[in-house]
């Protein structure tokens, strides 16, 4: 009996050795009858621990190198869905939970990028890339088992994937997608093909055709697929409609990926960006949640920051609670690790006060904001020029382009910063002319006066200076008096004690020791060395490597020709009374250069900032003060083409003028019929009546081809060869009316089609034309009337006589025949882009 059991119990003990003892018996008959490497079995084996390994190795290598390098930027519209370590994650849980069907790869962390992601690799990780997709491709070509059109092993799934992936992240979706059609043509029966196809779908997304990238995510939402499967799609989906401008279908697919995702940071993320785009739809209220949501999910101490910003942008000035809201962030800054970001809090509270119409409590927020520790060098730039718009909409141009040079000076996200730029560049041209027109209006202003009245304007000036300059001098004389007492405490525990040592000495040279800046003497000095070292400075970032900055003031004053050196005649009234022209050419001069200014203004205010009632009001103020007629029929055609269509009773008073005091100028027709440059696309028929047109004109049948120009301007109006039939009408009636109405007739197409590159083209030869006319008084016989000889030029037709006005008007010059009517075949495809 005890024979039995210790047997029994042998047995027991043998069955995991004799069991793999079996299995290499098989193997090894197996091997007797068939090569090693003809064995489906041993070469998904070598497949994976010979080569796969190491490419897969290469990518998770390249995986971890980009996580560690990725930054979330909130300053741009949305933020990545994924970083790389999410990518890594999710796709570690996919494998982990098809292990059975995949062994050997439980912890594999690949993913494709994200869509967002940024594809300028260094030349280390396009290497690492380059390693993994050669081992996958020498993994494929060693290790396939084809037969009778179907893959036996089923590691060659693993390998197109990974080959996928690594030509993916080099940004080769064309690429990536030969390696899944081998997947969908030799192993369509095999259970992970979802995810096959949810990288195909994703390397459409990369290519942009986001049609059938919407039609692979579609088909995968219809079928019934594994949860992880559904959870990967969900997130690539939304990205690719995101992508795609489609932001409502984005925010409802987002919904359904935060269903499907249990991670708190993945689900955190997802909150983050639905909230920016429903922020972007003017769907505040919602945002807001969503960001909340962003918040109570977030395990990361920049997105907490982050979240709370984007819930104070959301914050409606009408409705909200703002003192709930401000002294609800006011606490929070306050706590633990919060106070580190002290400046994007005051930020925040800055953009809530802006928007409960507190502009005041705003600027002095953003104001705190720069006084705090820099986090975010993007925040101090915002905060810059959030207090630069509130002085741009005072239209306190300097003060606001000040700030805005402060800001680009320490933003570091580039899309807005290049923004920035423009517009401070706009400010720096419309700030010359701003300026400009303030000295001479002044300038004009007091020459207008009498003397008496100049003596009472310039003494109450004097008094002025004399009261500013006594303050001045009993602050400095207080201050001297104050340099001579030692305020200090010198008590033997005193660190002021000179008894006692001490790390700075009073003066150069001084044998006694103590605190600088407890000694006034040590400290004035020191404040005239400095000044005499350095100069005046404003207290900014980086003071002593950037150029001297005056305060604002100082460049106002610049701009306006002040200056602050103290002249010894600065308190006689002749000094400045002197200085004010009294010569009518001097005067006029001005004048002129203050209209000219104004007009520059004027247009700026409209094609720089799109503040059209600002550039309406500006030139109407221009027109009023009597102009020059080339400056003020420049200042209404300006007013009436801003204005005609979207606010007609602006343009009114401007086309009525213009009719009055122009009547025979081209700017009247032009007012009387103001022609819109948005033509439809030309059809056949048009095109052949073109070149019948043009046909005619150089077989030099010019009435005849006006004939045909006529009949198709009334025919078809809107159609996209308009221009081009205005314009070679204008060379007909140049060859049969002469030079000077051609003129006209340019002038009329520069203005009718500003916008098409016939009117750039009529411009253009109204510059050459214009230049070379000669206009000539003449008898009843034709005979010139002038001393002067005759400019010689060759016209086109005869020259034509004016019956009026008894002038000749010569012809255009011989060579002007190299500036030609436009052919058909140079038109452009799309008219209405011209």
């Amino acid at each position: 009996m005890a024979i039995y059991f210790v047997i029994k119990n042998m047995n027991s003990y043998m069955k995991k050795p004799l069991f793999f003892l079996f299995s290499f018996l098989i193997i090894f008959s197996c091997s007797t009858r068939k090569k090693k490497s003809d064995s489906t079995f041993m070469k998904g084996f070598f497949t994976y621990y010979n080569t796969l390994f190491n490419s897969k190795e290469a990518l998770e290598t390249e995986l971890r190198n980009r996580d560690k390098s990725h930054k979330d930027n909130f300053y741009a519209p949305y933020i990545q869905l994924l970083t790389y370590e999410e990518d890594a994650s999710l796709l570690n849980d996919l494998n982990n939970g098809n292990s059975a069907d995949n062994p050997g790869f439980g912890n594999q962390q690949m993913g494709p990028p994200s869509p967002n992601s940024n594809s300028n690799n260094s030349s280390k990780s396009a290497t690492v890339l380059q390693i993994s997709e050669a081992k996958a491709l020498k993994a494929i070509e060693k290790y396939s088992v084809l037969k009778n059109g179907v893959e036996k092993n089923k590691k060659m799934f693993d390998a197109h994937i990974i080959l996928a992936q690594s030509r993916i992240y080099q940004n080769k979706p064309l690429e990536s997608l030969d390696a899944l059609n081998y997947i969908f043509t030799h192993m369509s029966k095999d259970k992970r093909l979802p995810l096959a196809k949810i990288y195909e779908a994703f390397a459409y997304s990369k290519m942009e055709n986001y049609y059938k990238a919407n039609e692979l995510f579609l088909a995968l939402k219809q079928n019934k697929i594994k949860k992880n499967y559904r959870k990967m799609a969900s997130l690539y989906y939304s990205e690719m409609l995101l992508k795609n401008g489609k932001r409502e279908l984005a925010v409802d697919e987002l919904e359904n990926a935060y269903a499907l995702n249990k991670n708190k940071k993945i689900r955190s993320r997802i909150s983050f960006l639905r909230g920016q785009i429903l922020a972007n739809l003017g769907k505040n209220e919602e945002a807001r949640e969503s960001f909340v949501t962003a918040y109570k999910n977030a395990n990361d101490f920049e997105f907490e920051v982050k979240s709370q910003v984007e819930i104070a942008k959301t914050f409606n000035g009408k409705d909200d609670d703002y003192e709930g809201a401000k002294k609800y962030l006011e606490n929070i800054s306050k706590k633990g690790t919060y106070v580190s970001r002290k400046n994007e809090f005051y930020y925040a509270l800055g953009l809530m006060a802006n928007k409960a119409g507190k502009p005041d409590e705003a600027k002095e927020f953003f104001a705190q904001s720069l006084k705090e520790k820099i986090s975010d060098p993007q925040i101090r730039g915002l905060d810059y020029y959030e207090i630069g718009k509130a002085y741009f909409e005072k239209d306190d141009y300097l003060s606001a382009g000040a700030y805005y040079d402060s800001a680009l000076v320490v933003m570091n996200y580039q899309p807005t910063k290049i923004l920035l730029q423009e517009q401070s560049g706009n400010i720096k041209k419309l700030t010359a002319n701003y300026y400009l027109i303030k000295k001479n209006d002044s300038i004009l202003s007091l020459a207008k006066m009498t003397e008496a009245e100049k003596e009472a304007y310039f003494q109450k000036y004097i008094d002025g200076i004399r009261a500013k300059e006594a303050i001045e001098l009993a602050k400095q004389k207080s201050e001297e008096r104050s340099k001579g007492f030692d305020t200090g405490d010198y008590s033997a525990n005193s660190i002021f004690n000179t008894s006692a040592q001490a790390s700075f000495a009073d003066n150069p040279g001084s044998s006694s020791k103590g605190f600088y800046f407890a000694n006034q003497n040590a400290v004035s000095r020191g404040e005239s060395d400095f000044k005499r070292t350095w100069g005046d400075r404003s207290l900014i970032d980086n003071w002593r490597t950037s150029a001297r900055v005056n305060t604002l003031q100082d460049l106002k004053n610049e701009a306006l020709g002040n200056t602050s050196t103290k002249d010894p005649r600065r308190l006689e009234t002749a000094f400045y009374i002197e200085k004010i022209p009294t010569d009518g050419s001097a005067i006029l001069a001005l004048k002129k250069q203050r209209d000219t200014a104004s007009l520059g203004l004027g247009r700026m205010f409209d094609s720089y900032f799109g503040n059209t009632k600002l550039a309406t009001k500006t030139l109407y103020d221009l027109v009023d003060v009597k102009p020059e007629d080339d400056v003020k029929l420049q200042a209404l055609y300006q007013i009436f083409s801003m204005n005609y269509e979207k606010n007609p009773e602006s343009a009114e008073r401007a086309k009525a003028m213009i009719i009055s005091d122009f009547p025979y100028s081209s700017y009247a027709e032009y007012v009387k019929n103001p022609k819109n440059a948005n033509f439809s696309q030309s059809s056949a028929d048009v095109e052949k009546t073109y070149a019948e047109a043009f046909e005619l004109y150089q077989q030099e049948k010019f009435e005849e081809s006006k004939k045909v120009i006529e009949m198709a301007l009334e025919k078809y109006p809107k159609d996209g060869l308009v221009p081009k039939f205005a314009l070679l009408n204008a060379f007909d009636t140049g060859k049969t009316s002469g030079k000077e109405i051609m003129i006209l007739q340019l002038e009329q197409i520069a203005l009718n089609y500003s916008k098409t590159s016939e009117g750039l083209k009529a411009k253009e030869m109204l510059k050459y034309l214009k230049s070379d006319i000669t206009i000539e008084k003449t008898d009843d016989n034709g005979a010139v009337i002038s001393d002067k000889p005759v400019q010689q030029t060759t016209t086109i037709d005869q020259p034509v006589t004016d019956p009026n006005g008894g002038t000749e008007v010569r012809g255009i010059p011989s060579n002007s025949q190299k500036i030609g009517p436009p052919e058909l075949k140079n038109r452009p495809k799309s008219p209405t882009n011209n």
